[in-house]
């Protein structure tokens, strides 16, 4: 005797599931669709016939199903945006006699009438869901993603092709550049993209926290483990970021003490609070990252061996600014479109001038500076171009060659046509090019720009802070 489910024609079924009310596709272990439903692809705007065959990414906006067919992990009840709603799908691994075949996918509601009356029902806590979803956020920094990473040139595709090759993984990330040339914001976009992307983001700047507190803010302590100690302890950030990622920036300026502990967390995956005696396990994935020669930190035994290879399982090089030729315009572009909500300002354009001269700047703070020299010129404008009037003075004052590799005539910029700002405005402007400026010298090190800048360290970070400088 047939069982029930081989007594049905085939067409039958493919009908059955239809008008059950589900999208469903199937995805091979590589992420390409196998067979798609007749009513998803209505939905998406396309056929059976376009769809089949393509990677699922291609197809499906948002879609993470390629992601799930590799990790073999299931995604249950989530919030998926596509057309402009917000869908909730499902997605599971397709195991056939023990081996991970690929993974299918669901994507529920029929109908605009069916999500919006569901969406009445639980609108309240969507709102609420987002709002501390955007809290959580902001706090976090976690919100980049790899369509954020601006720039075309070759050395730059190719290292931002190599992380979203590896977001997947589990290994241990170490990203090394300059300062300013965008480090977190990879580790952010490595973290959106992987299959911890639902669990927290928690970036810690190595060298920003006291020797004497870096323990129990990483590690977390127990009720009374010292003086002042919280009541009922404090977990620390591995706590915080249990099954998602940890970000330890800075990571050249750790001290040795605390390398020690940290080795121990990548060996066992515990942790053991400040005045704990019961180790906590954690699921954590770290991506650390300096400006820093590690290599030579090893060798002068400033950075510990062991743990070095452990976090260098997979490296990624950012190159710096100067060595990306081509995106200075387009990374410049992008940033002004920030800075116009920012200033609440339209239409704001550079000069071909403007152009050539960030063309031929070293641009030691990278992005960074990029970003501080196009605040401060917006700040002296009064139309929508920025001209080389604008710029500050180290640039406008930099000798620039003609075709024979002769100096040409500086620019002579007429004092009474630049606008008036108040005093308050102006001293900021330059204190936070001041800062930027030391920190290129000192090549990141905030203790070195401290010190050059004749200030505390502390008084450093708190400027830092207000200006918005990472």
């Amino acid at each position: 005797m047939k069982r029930g489910l081989e007594k049905i024609p085939h067409h039958w079924i493919e009908e059955i599931i239809n008008l059950a009310g589900e999208r469903i596709v199937v995805v091979d272990c590589e992420g390409i669709i196998l067979y798609i439903n007749s009513a998803y692809c209505e939905f998406l705007g396309t056929t059976v016939e376009n769809a089949i065959g393509k990677p699922v990414q291609d197809v499906i906006e948002n879609s993470r199903m390629h992601i799930v067919a590799k990790t073999g992990q299931k995604e249950l009840a989530s919030i998926q945006p596509i057309n402009g709603s917000e869908m909730i799908a499902n997605r599971y691994p397709l195991i056939i006699d023990g081996e991970l075949v690929g993974a299918v996918g669901t994507v529920m509601f029929r109908n605009p009438e069916d999500w919006l009356v569901y969406k009445n029902k639980i609108q309240h806590l969507v709102e609420e869901v987002n709002y501390y979803k955007t809290k959580a956020e902001k706090h976090s920094k976690s919100k980049y993603h790899f369509s954020d990473l601006i720039g075309n040139s070759s050395s730059f595709s190719a290292v931002k092709k190599l992380a979203e090759r590896i977001s997947g993984s589990q290994s241990a990330v170490l990203i090394l550049g300059e300062s300013g040339t965008g480090k977190e914001l990879f580790a952010s976009a490595i973290h959106n993209n992987s299959t911890r992307a639902a669990f927290p983001f928690v970036p810690i700047n190595c060298a920003s926290i006291p020797e004497h507190l870096l323990e129990s803010e990483l590690f977390g302590y127990d009720d009374g483990a010292f003086t002042g100690a919280k009541k009922g302890g404090k977990k620390g950030h591995f706590q915080l970021a249990n099954h998602g990622t940890i970000f330890l920036d800075e990571i050249g300026d750790m001290p040795l003490a605390a390398q020690s502990k940290l080795l121990r967390v990548l060996q066992e995956r515990e942790i053991l609070p400040v005045g704990g005696q019961k180790s906590i396990a954690v699921d954590v994935r770290i991506i650390a990252a300096t400006h820093r020669n590690l290599e030579k930190m090893v060798e002068e035994g400033t950075f510990r061996q062991d743990l070095y290879y452990r976090l260098n399982v997979i490296k990624i090089e950012i190159p710096p600014l100067r060595e990306r030729n081509g995106d200075i315009e387009l990374i410049a572009n992008n940033l002004l479109e920030k800075l116009e909500r920012k200033f609440y300002r339209k239409g704001i354009k550079l000069s071909a001038e403007v152009v050539e001269r960030f063309n031929k700047h070293k641009w030691q703070g990278n992005i960074r500076e990029l970003e501080n020299v196009l605040e401060r010129s917006i700040n002296v404008i009064d139309g929508n171009t920025i001209e080389v009037a604008h710029l500050p003075l180290y640039l406008r004052d930099q000798d620039t060659v003609n075709i024979h590799g002769k100096p040409v005539e500086k620019e002579v910029v007429n004092v009474a046509e630049t606008p008036v700002h108040s005093l308050k405005e102006t001293l900021a402007v330059v204190e936070k090019q001041a800062i930027l400026h030391a920190l290129s010298v000192s090549s990141g090190n905030k203790q070195e720009a401290a010190k050059l800048l004749e200030i505390g360290k502390t008084k450093l970070y708190e400027k830092c802070k207000l200006y918005d400088i990472h």
